[in-house]
């Protein structure tokens, strides 16, 4: 009698995946047949059919909805065992502290973290919103582990003589958030052309701190309101009292009722690089969150 296996289930869950065998074995890296025959043993098993073949693929039966349900938290569960177990055998252990500017510490560092935690299960860390000016006091004052700043025309040059950086050169897309009852919510991609008679909500902070104005190629922009973070700035354009620029790397914190929107300008020509700055003499810890944030800003990395 067949037997319900762990590659079965992955099968099964690769095929519902890509709604094809072809799509399974090229991710799997397993023949069109092999695919095939586990997917035969898989339906003995369970004595069904588990996928209907169709002219453009498959798709799942009643029966086989059943049985990816449970074979998806199978095999989440066998991944998060495995990640405790790593954990016991990881040397890497501790707590890290880490500062960010706002849009940093808002969305790549804690996806960072995130990353960092389920390849490190017995590292911790705290993140600090702080200035960036702070944040080179702090580290030089051993208060920070890892430091996220940002550089690039119209911010300050820091001393960062003694401590390790890494220079990441980001192209920092920008769009604009909305809100969702705005007339172009229904689009993804607008023109600038598109905003000219909007109203702005801009940013103000600490000298030295990046912070978005109006869209930087517009004439005569009209500013509607100011604010000191995302929070209330996003609150405002939630309001519909106007628009907001946001970069492309904050574009998944946005709340409830508003939506962020990608702009083309061909006039635009925007990039401020992200230092990652650490102590000369980094920790392992802080080596492997290096690593981490770097993975998360691959998506921003101008190529070579």
């Amino acid at each position: 009698m067949a037997e319900l296996t762990l590659l079965g289930l992955r099968v099964t869950v690769e095929v519902a995946r890509w709604g094809s065998f072809t799509g399974a074995a090229r991710s799997l890296g397993y023949t069109q047949s092999a695919i095939s025959r586990q997917i035969s043993v898989v339906e003995a098993a369970v004595g069904s059919p588990v996928f209907e073949r169709e002219a453009r693929g498959v798709r799942p039966t009643p029966a086989g909805r059943v049985l990816l349900r449970h074979a998806e938290q199978v095999l989440a569960q066998l991944e998060a065992a495995g990640r405790e177990m790593a954990g016991l055998r990881d040397q890497l252990a501790g707590h890290l502290t880490v500062t960010a500017y706002p849009t940093a510490a808002a969305s790549v560092v804690p996806r960072a973290i995130r990353r960092l935690r389920a390849e490190h299960p017995a590292l911790t860390a705290a993140v600090w919103e702080v200035s960036s000016p702070a944040q080179v006091l702090r580290l030089r004052a051993g208060g920070t582990d890892v430091a996220v700043m940002a550089s690039g025309p119209g911010l300050p040059d820091y001393d960062l003589d003694g401590l390790r950086v890494e220079r990441v050169r980001t192209r920092r897309a920008l769009g604009v958030a909305i809100s969702i009852d705005h007339p172009l919510a229904g689009r993804d991609e607008v023109d600038i052309d598109d905003l000219a008679g909007e109203a702005w909500i801009v940013g103000v902070g600490r000298e030295g701190e990046p912070q978005f104005g109006p869209w930087p190629t517009l004439a005569e922009p009209r500013v509607a309101g100011q604010a000191y973070g995302w929070p209330a700035r996003l609150g405002l354009v939630a309001a519909g009292i106007g628009v907001t620029v946001m970069p492309a790397m904050a574009a998944d914190i946005v709340p409830a009722g508003v939506k962020w929107l990608a702009v083309t300008d061909p006039k635009l020509v925007h990039r401020r690089d992200t230092l990652i700055v650490t102590p000369a003499n980094r920790s392992a810890g802080a080596a492997a969150l290096v690593g981490a944030l770097k993975d998360e800003l691959v998506t921003f990395t101008v190529p070579s």
